[in-house]
């Protein structure tokens, strides 16, 4: 259902109306009147006949007509009579301020069901409760006590905290940005971060969406709406409320390692979301994606007047990712031969016009920069040297970007009252201005990756075939029985299943059984104690590794036989397993962590005992595309150790890949699965068969 009456409603009507200054009720009415609200606007409140000017009606029902909106600013024992009422009226709308809900504990949480109950039965939507409100400029609504109805402009904001975008209206009103719409979302109860982003992705007059959460209601299908929406237009979000306390319940490595900071991440990644660390960087990031248009890559021009400020925006571009433009042969030739610029310091990227550099020249090389062909963004830095002309060069920069609309241009302008009205000139000609090259370059990063990621082609998943009714009467079998812990047995099955190759092995019940089977598969070899009770066998002593002798075999046998069963008495142990040693090529792992919100998190990085020392990993939603999969390893810290840089023996990076679009599929298709990891997954040189080495499950009932 459409969110238009929150925002062009012809009639409002303020539940809760109060004459007393500092009192909701009043400021909301008042917000209402200063915005200069052009349709009907209704006070209600039994206890008075007059609200600041406006007649006061004891009740909706004696309005004499239905109100298209309805802010509800009364104590929350009073809420349910009053959304009764609205839904008697077929109000279409409501803006529930009131706090007192499930903020509050179970009973509130018991009254906010029931109000959502009437209003659902009603066909009428309901912003809040616990909110502070809606602000529309451009149809001068301000139902709200958020503050100033901020400049209509192209950035959409949504929030679940209320101080939070009653923060992000007043630093509006300091740096002239503009807004389309604002909705403070509070509890949720109906309308959630979902419904306000497709109304904001469906709406003309955003440009930009951005918003704070800390909670999302529905994971999977926020993926799949944001990474839509990203499509046409970038969403910038605030995420807190992140904790590692699920993480350190969990069995395996990859759940312990993914941890809801991860989780985050990986998602925003998947779905083009911006992740900003901070109010200011958001406020960076919109004012950039609102007046500039997305760059097509990731080739930046500096212009500059002191070789300081040049050098810190080259170190900035070099560390955050992007590249320092390389100007054509015809656009050196244009700066060398200009007038405009004898005698500079430097023509060739940073452009260096020297401390006594006027505003022509920064005109004429602002030109030359934008025309050329391998430029994808311009940085323009001034330093307020005694000669410099602020105000005439932020005037010149305004007018050729302007004239040059289809590359973003982002100035610096340091110093403080010296440069304070020539930043004033660049807001309003809507050129972003930043304090300081790092906080432009940082945004010029994220701007290149957004258009990067909307570049991507269309997801295209591969299904690989397999045996999936083997695997499948394996995981039932276990959760009749109730056993939702799967060891190396059942879980290298069920890979096995799915095109993974484990180690040849058999299981020993006698010392002469474990010496045959190691002759047979020829030294040297593995020894694991083979039990469905023991899930982390090396914990106990259940693993012993480069067997090459009948002798370390028997020895390795008899001890664990001696020393498990004391270790772990309740474990039914079935006998050892003896496996080839698999020791030529690269441990990495494999993993899957099924989040509460996401679903199924792909994991890799590097294997072993290290994986947890390391940490280096990375995480990714399942399905996973071919693309995704190698994308996965090129973002480890660790990814040249396996590609062959700096003298290495590279490995097979396509049947790692494979690897995990393979598991992928696994976890995809069998939501019973909650975790999986195999380490080490060895993996070699090109050509050769990547092994299983070890592997286990944990379960879920669906």
């Amino acid at each position: 259902m459409s969110l238009e009456s929150f925002f062009t409603p012809r009639s409002v009507a303020i539940v809760g109306a109060s004459r007393t200054k500092g009192k909701v009720g009043y400021e909301v009415v008042s917000a209402m009147l200063r915005a200069g609200y052009e349709g009907k606007l209704f006070a209600v409140n039994p206890s008075t006949d007059e609200v600041q000017g406006l007649k006061c009606y004891p009740d909706l029902k004696s309005i004499g007509e239905s109100p298209e909106l309805v802010v509800v600013v009364v104590a929350a024992k009073h809420v349910k009579s009053v959304i009764q009422d609205c839904a008697d009226l077929r109000v279409k709308a409501a803006i529930i301020i009131s706090s007192g809900f499930k903020e509050a504990g179970s009973q509130g949480a018991q009254l906010e069901q029931e109000i959502v109950r009437i209003a659902r039965s009603a066909g009428m939507r309901i912003i809040g409760p616990n909110c502070i409100g809606v602000m529309c400029p451009t149809s001068k609504l301000n139902a709200s006590f958020g503050g100033q109805l901020p400049k209509a402009g192209k950035v959409g904001y949504f929030s679940q905290s209320g101080s939070i975008l009653a923060a992000m209206v007043d630093m509006a009103g300091a740096t002239d940005i503009g807004f389309s719409k604002l909705v403070s979302i509070g509890n949720k109860a109906d309308v959630n971060e979902m419904d306000v982003m497709r109304a904001l992705g469906e709406d003309d007059n955003t440009k930009v969406i951005a918003g704070y959460l800390e909670t999302i209601s529905d994971g999977d299908a926020f993926i799949r709406q944001a990474e839509r929406i990203s499509r046409i237009k970038p969403i910038l979000l605030l995420k807190s409320g992140v904790t590692e306390a699920g993480a350190r319940a969990a069995t395996s490595h990859t759940g312990r390692l993914a941890e809801s900071e991860n989780a985050y991440e990986c998602v925003f990644e998947r779905a083009g979301v911006v992740r900003c660390p901070s109010i200011k960087a958001q406020f960076d990031y919109a004012r950039a994606f609102a007046y500039d248009p997305v760059p097509t890559g990731p080739r930046v021009a500096v212009i500059a007047n002191a070789g300081g400020a040049g050098i810190m925006a080259t170190d900035a571009i070099e560390r955050e990712g992007l590249k320092l433009a390389s100007f054509t042969e015809q656009t050196l030739q244009k700066l060398c031969n200009a007038k405009e610029l004898a005698g500079v310091a430097n023509v060739d990227n940073p452009i260096d016009l020297l401390g006594d550099a006027l505003a022509n020249r920064y005109e004429f090389a602002l030109h030359a920069a934008l025309d050329d062909p391998n430029v994808d963004t311009v940085l323009v830095l001034l330093s307020p040297h005694a000669m410099t002309e602020v105000l005439e060069t932020a005037k010149a920069v305004v007018r050729v970007a302007k004239e040059k609309d289809e590359k973003p241009v982002l100035t610096c302008f340091l110093g403080a009252s010296r440069i304070y009205e020539a930043s004033e000139i660049l807001r309003k000609g809507r050129i972003p201005q930043y304090d300081s090259p790092e906080s432009a370059v940082g945004t010029i990063k994220v701007m290149a990756h957004y258009s990067q990621w909307r570049s991507r082609p269309k997801r295209v998943v591969k299904l690989f075939s397999v045996n999936r009714h083997k695997a499948e009467r394996i995981i039932e079998r276990r959760l009749r029985q109730n056993v939702l812990e799967l060891g190396e047995a059942e879980t290298k099955e069920i890979l096995e299943a799915y095109g993974f190759v484990t180690p040849r092995g058999e299981i020993a019940t006698t010392v002469e059984q474990a010496v045959n089977i190691a002759n047979y598969i020829g030294y040297p070899v593995v020894l694991k104690i083979w039990s469905p009770d023991i899930i982390h066998k090396t914990d106990i002593g259940g693993v012993k590794t480069d067997l090459r002798t009948d002798q370390e075999v028997m020895d390795a046998f008899d001890l664990m036989m001696y020393r498990i069963p004391k270790k772990a008495p309740d474990a039914d142990i079935i006998g050892i397993s003896v496996e080839e040693m698999v020791d030529k090529g690269r441990e990495v792992i494999l993993g899957m962590n099924r989040d509460p919100r996401f679903g199924p998190l792909m994991m890799f990085g590097m294997g072993g005992r290290l994986v947890e020392v390391l940490e280096d990993v990375v995480f990714y939603p399942a399905p996973l595309t071919a693309a995704e999969a190698k994308e996965m390893l090129v973002r480890t810290k660790t990814y040249d150790l396996l590609s062959g840089a700096r003298g290495e023996e590279g490995v097979d990076i396509d049947v790692i890949a494979e690897g995990l679009q393979r598991l992928s599929q696994l976890v995809t298709e069998f939501p019973q699965i909650k975790e999986i990891d195999i380490n080490p997954y060895v993996v070699g040189r090109e050509g050769t068969t990547p092994i299983a080495v070890d592997a286990m499950m944990t379960l879920e009932k669906a």
